[in-house]
């Protein structure tokens, strides 16, 4: 301690006696001094002026002041030490009989020795602050490597800058000639092919992707890194960032980062006009579309938010979510079965949304095929005429049937029954023309209730076998945020009687889709293997989202196009509701089947359907 304070009073010395000549090549001028014409005037008055400067700064206590943790009082004392010291200065200077010294200069020297000796403590601080935290970030951080291209590095540097729990060590390019670059100041250690060396030197097992989701790099290096035992992590999504109950924090990658695609574009302002300060109602609120579409339209400021289940448990657990997330919203949140055309027509009579989205429905293709037919029926086709019916009646503006890719020459009951719906829907149109009625349909959405991931999910977690029916079997797949974001653009867009196609990109081989769920559990096939089990009872190896005598064209968003059907103008609405009526409570599968296939002439079962 002692040596250190003899340090900083040496240091402190030097500095007063620069601040002195200092003070005299600013009040002469630099190269006047150099020549000479006032040195002696300096140096006959330097002497008097250290010991008095350092006794003004020896009586404030700064010899005491640690500079590491130097503060604003310790510099408002330098500040008062350099004013004594200055005030001896000139008082001994005038006792010294100098003629013609400069009074200038002591007002001078009191700046200069506050500038530099501050300077210099500060400067101490920030350095020691800056090492300090350094160790600290490097004590507690993880060692990372980032696998990307430069520019896919320089965004994830840029957005991990300042993080306390990463150290990135490392980039490892896909492109070799990016190899021996380097970028702020973390160097391209190697190719792709090289990572897991790359990991063993630099001692780490997590990985950062930073190509964008859906890139095939991310593929590729799931299905490598799996064996290899790395983690791999990918950097959050944009709405999370928003989002103050999410975490910014790098995350797992998921199925959705290796199959999503290219952000869906939304007509923010067209959104923002038609739900801004409106009532707004969501059938099916609690499920996984109909949720993430509450969730979507809850951004676009409406009013009034009125979420409709069937589920007590759904619609709660809805409710609790929202009223997180949009604690300003107004939601209510109903009990309510589609099949009641009387409590439908109550609720919308007395909330008068301006749209209403029709998610409500059932899903599951083999539960709908035998036994629960009729279900299928009552809830798709019949809750569909009930919803359409009532939004007609109550005024609604837009009317949005979320409709399914299975209804495109269908060969199950779940699929027959949504083309069925479609068909209501364009007849309820006829009916009420002061209401836009259209219908979107889409493919498998990842994560929904019912879906494969869930089920695969679940299977890895016992040790496996996966099951699939059928080695080539394919399926159109989205992310639910995506389908939600879609079917709003759709009925913004939408005018009665259309049907929306999403583009839904390349099919995918469940097949392939088991397989990166292995691995992002961290297993392999050998430790999981998958099991062929054989085609369901109206399933099919793949799935279209147009009729074969369908056409398209396109509209002004490029993941939308609008299917071109014959108009129907048969009153099937009334149709399904005698024979609903004449069939009773319990008909039997073949009975409706035997009725869909009139309804529906493209539907066509398969042999297997029991």
């Amino acid at each position: 301690m002692g040596q250190w304070l003899t340090r900083y009073v040496v240091i402190d010395a030097v500095l007063v006696a620069a601040a002195w000549w200092l003070a005299f090549g600013l009040r002469f001028g630099f190269r006047s001094l150099a020549a000479g014409e006032y040195t002696h005037i300096a140096i006959s008055g330097f002497p008097a002026a250290m010991v008095c400067m350092l006794m003004g700064l020896f009586l404030a206590r700064v010899n005491r002041q640690t500079w590491r943790f130097v503060s604003l009082v310790d510099l408002r004392r330098l500040a008062g030490g350099a004013l004594a010291g200055g005030l001896l200065t000139a008082a001994a200077i005038q006792l010294m009989q100098m003629p013609g010294f400069p009074r200038s200069v002591f007002l001078l020297f009191m700046l200069t020795t506050v500038i530099l000796l501050g300077g210099v403590r500060a400067t101490a601080r920030s350095l020691g602050e800056r090492q300090q935290a350094q160790q600290q970030r490097h004590e507690g951080q993880q060692r990372l490597l980032i696998v990307g291209t430069l520019a896919e590095a320089d965004h994830a540097l840029r957005q991990l800058k300042g993080s306390a729990r990463w150290l990135v060590v490392g980039i490892v390019s896909p492109l070799s000639d990016e190899l021996g670059h380097s970028l702020q100041n973390v160097p391209v250690l190697g190719t792709v092919q090289q990572l897991d060396q790359i990991a063993h030197v630099k001692q780490t097992r997590m990985v950062l992707l930073a190509s964008p989701p859906g890139a095939p790099l991310r593929r590729e290096m799931l299905m490598h890194t799996g064996e290899a035992g790395l983690s791999l992590l990918t950097l959050p999504d944009a709405d999370q960032w928003l989002d103050a109950e999410a975490s910014t924090d790098l995350r797992q990658v998921q199925l959705e980062d290796l199959l999503g695609r290219t952000p869906v574009a939304l007509d923010d302002h067209g959104l923002t006009e038609l739900m801004s300060g409106k009532t707004v109602l969501v059938t099916g609120a609690g499920g996984s579309i109909g949720s993430e579409l509450c969730r979507q339209i809850a951004r676009f400021g409406v009013a009034r938010l009125v979420c409709v289940d069937v589920s007590e448990y759904a619609i709660y657990q809805l409710e609790q979510s929202l009223r997180r997330s949009h604690p300003h919203m107004q939601g209510v949140y109903l009990t309510a079965n589609v099949r009641e055309a009387e409590r439908l027509d109550a609720i919308l009579m007395a909330y008068k949304p301006v749209l209403v989205l029709h998610a409500a429905a059932y899903k599951h293709v083999p539960l709908m095929e035998s036994q629960n037919a009729v279900e299928a029926l009552r809830t798709n086709v019949l809750g569909t005429v009930n919803v359409a019916g009532a939004a007609g009646r109550a005024g609604v503006q837009r009317f949005v049937l979320v409709s399914t890719d299975k209804a495109v020459n269908p060969t199950n009951v779940m699929g027959a029954s949504k083309r069925l719906a479609e068909r209501v829907v364009q007849d309820v149109a006829g009916q009420y023309p002061a209401t836009q009625f259209v219908a979107v349909r889409f493919g498998n959405v990842l994560g929904s209730s019912g879906s494969v991931v869930p089920l695969f999910s679940a299977q890895i977690a016992r040790g496996g076998p996966v099951t699939v029916t059928h080695p080539d079997i394919v399926r159109y797949f989205m992310t639910i945020p995506e389908a939600a974001q879609l079917v709003l653009q759709a009925g913004l867009m939408g005018r009665s009687r259309q049907i929306f196609v999403l583009d839904m990109g390349e099919p995918v081989k469940i097949a392939e889709l088991a397989r990166l769920l292995i691995r992002l559990s961290g297993k392999t096939e050998q430790d999981v293997p998958i099991a062929f089990t054989g085609l369901r009872p109206g399933e099919k190896l793949y799935e279209e989202l147009l009729a074969d005598d369908e056409t398209t064209e396109r509209t002004p968003h490029a993941k939308l196009r609008i299917a071109k059907v014959g108009a129907d103008d048969s009153a099937v609405s009334g149709q399904v509701l005698a024979w609903l009526n004449e069939a009773g409570p319990a008909p039997t599968g073949e009975a409706v089947r035997a009725w869909l296939k009139r309804q529906v002439p493209e539907y066509q079962p398969n042999d297997s359907t029991g």
